[in-house]
């Protein structure tokens, strides 16, 4: 289970992997830079050389854990939070070659690594080492490809959807029982009854 920070972990670190084992024919034909992009920074994204983007576009509660029973008792354990990570993974050039030689690449590099575990995840996450995040292609619809890029700055651009299961966040570790947030006392006299 990761800390709070894991969620930008699983991005940072995917952008690391990629950088790291982009293969040498390809760095000197098809120079690449690597980066993880916020929606605040694609509005000049397209001022920059080739760029291979990860930009996450939905977070999602996992659908397999958001029904678990949730505390009743005060020394029950909470339960981590469990998400599903959206990203699009972009490449921006001027050039099809580059653009469709890249993206391929990446692809088939992440159909060969498909899983993130300690030893490509960033410290920064608190990851422990049974942790394991699982890169998935996704498919979009056209329709909800386009209403992505509708509704970020720059045009549309070659890109390919993937989800990050499951990443779990640690609760706060110290809060141990939920916090009492109203209490309600009475006070009288107890008659007997006779």
């Amino acid at each position: 289970m990761a800390n709070l920070f894991g969620i930008h972990s699983v991005g940072d670190s995917l952008v690391q992997f990629l950088r790291d084992t982009y293969p040498e024919p390809l760095r000197s034909e098809h120079v690449c830079q690597f980066r993880l992009l916020s929606s605040g920074e694609l509005d000049a994204i397209d001022e920059i050389p080739t760029t291979l983007s990860v930009y996450l576009y939905r977070i999602a509660i996992d659908e397999h854990t958001r029904n678990k029973p949730r505390l009743n008792r005060p020394n029950e354990v909470p339960l981590p939070l469990s998400v599903s990570l959206y990203y699009l993974i972009t490449i921006w050039s001027d050039s099809a070659l580059t653009e469709q030689t890249i993206a391929a690449w990446a692809m088939s590099k992440l159909n060969q690594f498909p899983i993130l575990d300690q030893s490509t995840l960033s410290s920064s996450g608190g990851w422990e080492p049974q942790d394991q995040i699982h890169l998935v292609p996704i498919d979009l619809t056209n329709e909800d490809m386009m209403r992505i890029w509708d509704a970020v700055t720059p045009g549309y651009r070659l890109s390919i959807p993937y989800v990050a299961r499951v990443v779990r966040i640690n609760p706060d570790e110290g809060q141990e029982s939920s916090p009492v947030v109203a209490s309600q006392f009475r006070y009288g006299v107890i008659e007997d009854e006779l």
